[in-house]
């Protein structure tokens, strides 16, 4: 189980420009525009003909009204430090380009790692009127395209741009879809705020008909970190929101150290959950945590990550391209978790995001959609159209001298290795032909979900499937792998060849 460190960024601010990045930046708006081990299994084989229509999952995603009458829920972690736009400007010079993205910004803050962030997300045109709460409406229905039932929102806290981003979002959430629900996650690592001053919070954000309920009608309270106050401090907290607020609620506590603090906890949870791990040999941990949680009679909300890399603390995770992500995804079908949160919808500053993002498109949330419907509806998708998807980072893990502060894995970690990761979904066999930099390779594969790796070389990667003498699918990497970086990102990009505006 990991811990993080919750960004206090308020406001944008003044800062340089970079201007090669903001050049690769706007090039990359307009392109995204313009197109608005080997042998790993993960279902059985699924064969049918591709549709005619070019969709862009490999499968065809069930109806939302399907996804939601299933009683299993799928949450994305919303952070609200990183909204699609911090100040409204085109996408080669705003608050990310000019000082995120880059070493120099924010007055050169983030120069000892090489700039805060290394993704951000999907860049936006400037809007008219009221652009933050467009942007809100954007994320949401982003989320509910992908069958996610709601994002669970980290409250860091009770005023300022963060609360009123809270804020924004309920009312986005009912404008868009009055079935998407927004459950309360208080942040405490970062609130500081007595029992009085959160339940007061927690009523207000309550009354939205958005916020996350049970069936008969309770309020669902879910901090981070809620260790961090005892027991008995959180029972004021609910006894003030009955007696005071008239707001009958349901605890569903996400603790760092699950095992050491379920039993203090039992007494005044409805669930457990804990904020999981981000390395793919670290997951085994999860099948104990369900069953801890059933053990007490609690409800069990399973974590499901991608990966896990910091810049600004030095330290990382080997995530094994999407072996955290489809592993994590198994063990929330397998052990038969009842909510799943995906950590996270769009921290940026721990690379752990699922949303649609400038370096990995929508590749991990469509991966997503494939085993959030396995999970809410009980039966793998048929694979209806050939598609494959890439992972690889963009250089090797080993940071070449002269780089600024290196980054650790992580104690516990998988070893780091340096890979490419070819993810097919096809309809039927087919052959594969693989080229990574200098290296080409040819395999052949069956249909359905398959995953290969080979290793990593400078240069970019493509894929391309063929049946017969026809490609039934393709892809390509955008960004190419250099063995001589200028800063350490050991974040894996992603990309999609289900989606035009994910190709080069």
């Amino acid at each position: 189980m990991r811990n993080r460190t919750a960004p206090r960024h308020a406001a944008p601010g003044r800062g340089r420009r970079r201007a090669g990045l903001a050049a690769l930046v706007g090039v990359l708006l307009l392109t995204f525009a313009a197109g608005t081990g080997r042998g790993s299994t993960d279902a059985e084989d699924d064969r049918a003909a591709p549709s005619a229509a070019r969709d862009p999952l490999p499968f065809d995603l069930p109806s939302t009204e399907r996804l939601r009458a299933s009683d299993r829920l799928v949450f994305a972690h919303y952070f609200t430090p990183y909204p699609l736009s911090l100040d409204n400007r085109p996408a080669d010079e705003d608050y990310y380009a000019r000082n995120y993205l880059t070493a120099d910004g924010e007055d050169g803050k983030h120069a000892e790692y090489g700039g805060l962030l290394r993704d951000r997300p999907l860049p936006v045109a400037p809007e008219g009127g009221d652009w933050r709460s467009a942007h809100h409406r954007q994320e949401v229905r982003t989320a509910v395209a992908a069958g996610i039932d709601g994002f669970s929102v980290d409250l860091l806290s009770l005023e300022g741009p963060h609360w009123e981003r809270v804020r924004t979002l309920t009312r986005a959430a009912q404008e868009v879809d009055p079935g998407f629900r927004v459950m309360l996650m208080p942040d405490m690592k970062s609130l500081d705020a007595g029992p009085a001053a959160l339940a007061r919070a927690l009523a207000e954000l309550g009354a939205s008909p958005n916020a996350h309920r049970l069936d008969d009608g309770r309020l669902v309270v879910s901090p981070f970190k809620a260790e961090e106050k005892a027991p008995g401090w959180w029972r004021q907290v609910l006894d003030i929101l009955r007696t005071r607020h008239d707001t009958r609620t349901a605890f569903v506590p996400v603790l760092l150290d699950l095992t050491s603090h379920a039993e203090a906890f039992a007494p005044l949870s409805h669930g457990f959950s804990a904020w999981g791990s981000r390395s793919h040999t670290t997951l085994g941990h999860y099948s104990e945590h369900a069953e801890l949680a059933r053990r007490h009679g609690k409800l069990w909300m399973q974590p499901v990550a991608v990966q896990d890399a910091r810049p600004s603390q030095g330290v990382y995770d080997e995530a094994g391209n999407t072996a955290t992500l489809r592993g994590s995804w198994h063990h929330a079908i397998e052990d038969g978790a009842d909510w799943v949160q995906l950590t996270t919808w769009n921290d940026y500053s721990e690379s752990t995001q699922f949303a649609p993002s400038l370096h990995n498109g929508h590749t991990y949330l469509d991966l997503s959609s494939y085993y959030l419907t396995r999970f809410k509806t009980g039966s793998w998708p048929r694979v209806v159209r050939d598609t494959v998807y890439l992972t690889h980072r963009v250089q090797p893990h080993a940071a070449p001298a002269g780089l600024p502060r290196p980054m650790r894995l992580r104690p516990g970690s998988a070893p780091a290795r340096d890979t490419v990761e070819v993810l097919t979904f096809l309809t039927a066999p087919g052959a594969v032909d693989v080229t990574v930099g200098d290296l080409h390779e040819r395999y052949t594969v069956r249909g359905g979900v398959r995953a290969e790796l080979l290793p990593l070389r400078p240069g970019r990667t493509t894929a391309e499937v063929t049946r017969g003498r026809a490609t039934v699918a393709e892809a390509a990497t955008r960004f190419a792998v250099s063995a001589a970086p200028r800063v350490q990102d050991l974040q894996y990009y992603g990309v999609t060849g289900g989606r035009p505006a994910d190709r080069p």
